[in-house]
């Protein structure tokens, strides 16, 4: 597969993710969004949160290795800015969660959940749609041999860039399909 087919395809999901995340947050409230349907269970505020500080932290790491010193390569990455938006851009602030900054969500309790109290959509669809530009940038900015680069060696085997896309992708994805949901069954029960 091409690297141009590669990126055709990934930025069609990372699209229909976006769109997704703007239908869960357009034309609601606070009380739609934070609404649990059951004690132990997550709220569509959170899952677009997470979705979304897990593709910037991850899209932050795939800016520092694809763009950074080591791209030195024919055809390798070139001119993509590194950190995260969450913390470079004042999103944490303006969130105002009560977490960590460094904090993605991955592992969070019931508590830690309910703990996260803030349902301006108006928010949390702005920080998606910055992280969902940026991954576009970073994107259509990758070299012919990118997508074979290793971008992780905490795993076994390590992981390249064309995995984690793929990965980030796939999570992003799974988290915007239980938000919807979420704010259907929110929406049903709130009346």
């Amino acid at each position: 597969m091409s690297a141009n087919i590669a990126r055709e395809l990934l930025r069609d999901g990372f699209d229909r993710v976006a769109q997704t995340v703007r239908s869960v947050t357009s034309g609601t409230d606070a009380s739609v969004l934070l609404y649990q349907p059951d004690p132990q269970s997550n709220h569509a505020a959170w899952l677009i949160w997470h979705l979304t500080r897990v593709q910037d932290d991850h899209m932050a790491d795939l800016a520092a290795v694809l763009g950074g010193a080591e791209a030195s390569s024919p055809g390798a990455a070139q001119h993509i800015p590194a950190g995260q938006l969450w913390l470079e851009h004042g999103w944490a602030h303006r969130l105002a969660l009560p977490y960590e900054e460094s904090d993605t969500g991955f592992g969070h309790d019931a508590e830690q959940v309910r703990a996260f109290d803030n349902g301006d959509s108006g928010l949390l669809s702005a920080y998606h749609q910055a992280v969902h530009d940026r991954t576009l940038q970073i994107l259509e900015s990758l070299g012919s041999g990118d997508f074979e680069r290793i971008v992780d060696t905490r795993w076994e085997p390590p992981v390249t860039a064309a995995s984690r896309w793929v990965s980030v992708l796939n999570d992003t994805t799974q988290h915007a399909g239980q938000a919807a949901y979420v704010r259907g069954l929110a929406e049903r029960a709130l009346g």
